[in-house]
């Protein structure tokens, strides 16, 4: 697989994070476990585990994480969620990031496949974040190209359901849908989700 440059889409996730209010803290998000502040902590921790990853720097922030908890969410997540994500791009770009194999979630796997994985991550949650929050979304298509390229290797619709379970089963797309829209329901996403 190619590299790809994940700047984009850290940017645009970073964004979304900065403007999430305290007041939309408790809000639902279309990841069915998640509250915001949830999704918040969980994209703070995936980004620094990530960054970890690409600098092949194996240790607690690579072994598997538990969920998102609002509880964990730090006091300065406006700026250090932004800059967590700034510094994930930022080691993805560099030098024999995308080469070899590198650990992740408590497995080593390539290089190259985990950085699809966390395009998709980015994707999605931003997504997530983006419905939950009413913002705007419209990813870097290249990102979008990478997370589909993960959920076409992993997507099924026999993964297990349920609220404590952030991805799958997936779903069926329309005719005609969207490029992100299909990413989302492989992703188990329903395109059509909207805050009440």
């Amino acid at each position: 697989m190619d590299s790809i440059d994940l700047g984009p889409v850290a940017r645009q996730l970073a964004g979304l994070v900065a403007s999430v209010s305290d007041a939309q803290h408790e809000a639902p998000t279309p990841c069915p476990q998640y509250q915001v502040a949830d999704l918040l902590e969980h994209i703070g921790t995936m980004a620094q585990a990530f960054t970890a990853a690409a600098r092949k720097q194996p240790g607690p922030l690579t072994e598997q994480q538990p969920a998102g908890d609002a509880a964990r969410l730090p006091a300065d997540w406006r700026t250090r969620i932004p800059a967590d994500l700034a510094t994930l791009a930022e080691a993805w770009s560099g030098p024999g990031a995308w080469d070899g194999d590198t650990r992740i979630a408590g497995m080593d796997s390539p290089a190259a496949m985990v950085g699809v994985t966390v395009a998709d991550e980015l994707v999605v949650h931003g997504w997530d974040l983006a419905r939950a929050t009413g913002q705007p979304y419209r990813p870097d298509p290249a990102a979008v190209g990478a997370a589909r390229s993960f959920l076409d290797l992993f997507a099924s619709p026999d993964a297990p359901p349920g609220d404590d379970v952030a991805f799958g089963p997936s779903r069926p797309s329309p005719a005609g849908a969207s490029d992100l829209d299909q990413v989302l329901a492989l992703a188990g996403r329903d395109p059509s989700w909207a805050r009440a």
